[in-house]
């Protein structure tokens, strides 16, 4: 590999921003971007008054809700480094696309709100990260309201997440005392709400305040001196091996809505974060990005309608090695089938240009005409090979779906096969009949589908609820017989044509699984 493509490669930072909803996700993300030059005026998802809405959230339904419900791909430079953030939903009912989204990236961060700590849908993100072993940064957010004592907050960090946390920074006051953050790390004083010159106060050799100061003599101040010099003393000792391993966590304090301590964030992540990682293949190949020259990369995300007026679809690819090049010929290796790329696209949120060149850790967009699943790899040469399967949920909610208008049954099937290409909801018919039947993790995907059906492909769907199944697929399908399938015990098809029985309970599938012993179930994850 030539030097200049290595450096290009060894300069990108893919990271995943994650939190529950309303704890500063998308906000943070917008005046990272503010930093990196992309956007000149940063909007707040609760922007709906001023028709301001976050940049990151596209969707109409989005700024309708002030929620994001997909996950947006972003990109900038910033000190020599080339950063793809992916903004994810935090809504617990779109966490499958958030979990696929972790298998694109190479570290996370990690949106804590000071007010209410660790919560339901950070935990079971920071699940996955810790699963894969991917390191996570923590920015405890909104110090300009009152919150959490920050000494709790890192014993609540390591105690729910089972992580060890080092506070690269510690707050001087909170709330309307926030005087500002005590950096540790760049040893000096940040403060808060101030002029630009005076925004860094130095530190002396004993980690005092290093000038005469009005803080010095507040209480916040002596506080804070105190709390570090517990750390110091008792904390964890700062670890880049452990870091790197998803071990150690370092924590940032700041307030992303007034953009207090994000570039100090941003310039420190960019130092200490991942370069882009080796990827395995399903035949437990590492895929170095590196030293493996030929271009490769995996389908993370589909997404529908992203420019309305065009009624496109856009594949959203992780290059994992080499170099990608518009008008270059890929292999699908699904497929085995090779084409030329004359469309690719980057990504701010809606915002898009054509891109010509990308290398390992970015993150394109190919349009995709129907071609592309998630979880396909592709590659640049003959040699054709499949990284590690996407994580795919089992559904619990299911609805049978009709278009009130018979007339435009044709938009109908388009719409519904569109739109559960992006695996947000999974498609089932029934065997003979042939009706639609949605399944999905939570019931805000049914509202998006439905918002979605109507704004997009103008058709408007009844949907009846047929309450929370079992979904469970089978190993043998030759031994299953049409009579098995009873009101208890569903029998239909998957979008991919295998068969799945849509169980009404737990007694029901246990009851089925003692009458017809050989039929091995099976679930997702």
């Amino acid at each position: 590999m030539n030097a200049n493509l290595e450096n290009e490669i060894l300069s990108r930072r893919t990271f995943a921003i994650i939190s529950h909803p309303d704890a500063g996700k998308t906000t943070i993300t917008e005046k990272l971007l503010l930093f990196g030059g992309a956007i000149r005026d940063a909007g707040t998802v609760k922007g709906k008054k001023t028709g301001k809405f976050a940049t990151s959230d596209w969707m109409e339904i989005e700024k309708q809700r002030g929620i994001s419900v997909t996950s947006s791909v972003m990109q900038f430079d910033y000190n020599g480094s080339r950063v793809n953030i992916l903004d994810t939903p935090g809504h617990q009912d779109f966490s499958e696309d958030t979990y696929r989204t972790l298998m694109a990236v190479d570290s996370a961060v990690m949106v804590v709100d000071a007010a209410k700590g660790i919560e339901a849908q950070t935990l079971k993100l920071f699940k996955v990260c810790k699963m894969r072993g991917i390191p996570i940064f923590t920015f405890i957010n909104k110090l300009d309201r009152q919150g959490k004592e920050p000494l709790e907050l890192i014993e609540e960090l390591e105690e729910v997440l089972g992580i060890h946390a080092y506070p690269m920074n510690w707050p001087i006051g909170m709330g309307k005392e926030f005087l500002g953050i005590y950096d540790r790390y760049n040893k000096r004083i940040e403060q808060f709400r101030t002029e630009e010159g005076e925004r860094f106060l130095p530190i002396d050799d004993n980690g005092e305040l290093a000038v005469e100061h009005p803080m010095k003599v507040t209480s916040y101040y002596s506080q804070a001196m105190d709390d570090i010099m517990l750390l110091e003393e008792a904390g964890n000792e700062y670890s880049e091996e452990k870091i790197r391993r998803g071990e150690l966590t370092p924590v940032f304090f700041g307030s992303a809505l007034t953009n207090f301590g994000v570039q100090t964030f941003l310039e420190t992540y960019l130092k200490f974060a991942p370069t882009p990682q080796p990827r395995l293949t399903e035949d437990d190949q590492i895929i170095d990005p590196v030293e493996h020259d030929e271009f490769s990369g995996f389908i993370f995300k589909i997404q529908a309608n992203m420019n309305p007026a065009h009624r496109d679809r856009i594949a959203f690819v992780r290059i994992v090695s080499g170099k990608f090049e518009r008008g270059m010929n890929m292999t699908l290796s699904r497929t085995g089938k090779s084409f030329k790329v004359t469309q690719s696209t980057q990504f701010l949120a809606d915002d898009r240009e054509t891109v010509d060149e990308a290398v390992a850790g970015d993150i394109i967009g190919l349009y995709d005409t129907g071609t592309y699943q998630i979880g396909d790899t592709v590659v640049g040469g003959k040699k054709t090979l499949q990284f590690e399967k996407l994580p795919q949920f089992t559904p619990e909610l299911f609805v049978r779906v009709t278009a009130k208008n018979v007339m435009k049954s044709k938009q109908f099937h388009k719409g519904i096969l569109q739109l559960v290409q992006e695996g947000a909801i999974q498609y089932y018919k029934t065997l003979h009949t042939e009706e639609v039947i949605l399944g999905a993790v939570g019931q805000l995907q049914f509202e998006v589908f439905e918002h979605r059906m109507k704004n997009e492909y103008n058709v408007e769907v009844r949907m009846e609820p047929i309450g929370s199944k079992i979904a469970r697929w089978i190993e043998n399908e030759e031994d299953v017989k049409e009579s098995m399938s009873s009101s208890r015990s569903m029998l239909v098809k998957d979008r991919f044509d295998n068969l799945v029985f849509l169980f009404e309970n737990e007694f029901a599938m246990r009851w089925f699984a003692d009458k017809n012993e050989h039929i091995k179930l099976y679930s997702l994850l």
